[in-house]
């Protein structure tokens, strides 16, 4: 069974850092590339980053760059994303998913809120 779960989300002060966490099961880790999005209320989904296969390409939205840093650990099947100086709209949900070719799995997200 595949799964994909997030953690690390909460609420946290504009400046702030957290540090989610995807770990993956029930299907060859390292051969897929991962991504993070994040959907805000009563928004479109956006693609935050994402990280090839190996590690070595990384790939950044522009609202994001120089302050998100995507990484992966495929020993621990686990993909994080290092999100520092937060801004109150960086609030959303953010998921994962994982990409090889035409095959896509998706985890159920965690919120990440930042406030005041």
């Amino acid at each position: 069974q595949v799964q994909l779960v997030e953690s690390g989300g909460g609420l946290v002060q504009p400046g702030g850092s957290l540090r989610l966490s995807c770990a993956g099961s029930g299907f060859t880790f390292r051969n897929y590339a991962m991504r993070w999005y994040r959907q805000a209320p009563g928004k479109e989904r956006e693609l935050v980053a994402d990280i090839s296969s190996g590690g070595s390409i990384k790939n950044y939205a522009n609202f994001v760059k120089g302050r998100f840093t995507i990484s992966r650990d495929n020993a621990k099947n686990t993909v994080y994303l290092q999100m520092d100086r937060l801004k109150p709209e960086d609030t959303a949900v953010y998921s994962c998913s994982a990409v090889w070719g035409v095959t896509y799995y998706w985890g159920q997200g965690t919120q990440v809120t930042v406030s005041s």
